[in-house]
């Protein structure tokens, strides 16, 4: 597999990653190196939804087992809420493509008790 090429224009990539953990580890869920930074958000925008959905299914899905899901006390901390929230938000949006545009890295974290999930993308 190659590596995209980068932005003509700027000469620059986008490195966005996936990670999540607890209080003593952490895990990569995953990368991708795009040619601008708008691909770079894009790919971290479908990176929430998956997560939000993997952690907080919808109720009326067909290929769950019986009793797979159980109701859970809603928090201040929701990290599949959040997470969808990121993903909707024009602002964060924007906050994230300057950032970029700057040269200065993007990090996101979602909590929920002890377990986090983090969205970053930083220039290459």
């Amino acid at each position: 597999m190659t590596a995209p090429a980068a932005c003509p224009a700027t000469g620059v990539e986008y490195l966005a990653e996936v990670h999540g953990g607890a209080a003593a580890s952490s895990v990569f869920l995953g990368g991708v190196i795009a040619p601008t930074r708008r691909l770079a958000l894009r790919w971290l925008h479908r990176q929430a939804h998956r997560l939000a959905d993997a952690l907080d299914p919808d109720p009326h899905t067909t290929h769950l087992p019986p009793h797979a899901l159980r109701p859970t006390p809603r928090t201040a901390e929701h990290a599949p809420t959040q997470l969808r929230f990121w993903a909707a938000d024009l602002t964060y949006a924007e906050e994230a493509t300057d950032r970029l545009a700057t040269g200065h890295p993007y990090r996101f974290t979602a909590r929920q008790g002890p377990a986090w999930y983090q969205l970053t993308a930083r220039p290459l």
